[in-house]
């Protein structure tokens, strides 16, 4: 289905990072704004690529990964509808620091960061209002890596499924009991900065206490509220 400046502009006013912009603003970044699909695999970008685009979800899911030295892939973040990533090339050219794939068909919002730069070049008010947010999004972030600085792998996994049950909720399946979550134990364990070994540990705990049960590639959380008691 096209997308209108209109649906842009609303999809927009839902994301954080826009959160200080106005009404006028917003229809201002929606006219530089363009719809990009991918389809189910397809690589958005890669690490080390020059940024040049910001991309917002309007349906589906992507995955940011980074390569460790010794080969090794990790999964650093998953995106869903009204997630956005690669923000940071609407200020600059700078190369990415992962590589972003979408994980099924995913439509997305994308602002190319030299009309993103122009527009603030024009309006130089926006460009306050977004550092403004940006910074909000910086502590948030802050505070999140020192809250797990002190978590246990147990509490740390716990907290990265109740967030993809939150996920899951947003995209409709709110007010069941049962969420189905996608995610492997290594998906998991990485997101968490676990070992998989830890992490299957942890899952085998909570199958047994009847929170969750475990299929191939994803599990079914029963008890959404006995997860958070696990989160401290």
């Amino acid at each position: 289905m096209p997308q209108t400046s209109e649906d842009r502009a609303e999809l927009l006013g839902r994301v954080p990072v826009f959160a200080e912009l106005g009404a006028d603003d917003l229809a201002r970044v929606a006219e530089v704004a363009v719809r990009r699909a991918f389809e189910p695999q397809q690589v958005i970008f890669r690490e080390g690529d020059d940024s040049d685009t910001c991309y917002i979800v309007r349906s589906g899911h992507a995955r940011a990964t980074r390569q460790h030295a010794d080969g090794r892939t990790i999964t650093l973040a998953n995106f869903g509808p009204g997630d956005i990533f690669g923000e940071l090339a609407m200020f600059d050219d700078e190369r990415r620091s992962a590589t972003v794939q979408a994980i099924d068909d995913l439509v997305t919002v994308a602002i190319p960061g030299s009309a993103m730069r122009g527009l603030l070049g024009r309006h130089p008010e926006i460009a306050v209002k977004l550092v403004i947010a940006l910074g909000r999004r910086l502590r948030a972030a802050n505070e999140r890596l020192s809250r797990q600085s002190f978590q246990t792998v147990q509490s740390r996994v716990a907290a990265v499924l109740d967030q993809l049950v939150e996920q899951a909720r947003a995209e409709g399946e709110a007010g069941r009991r049962d969420v189905l979550v996608t995610a492997t134990q290594a998906e998991l364990a990485q997101l968490a900065g676990s070992s998989r070994e830890s992490a299957s540990r942890f899952l085998a705990v909570l199958e047994r206490a009847g929170v969750i049960s475990q299929g191939r590639g994803r599990l079914t959380v029963h008890d959404p509220a006995a997860l958070r008691g696990y989160v401290y």
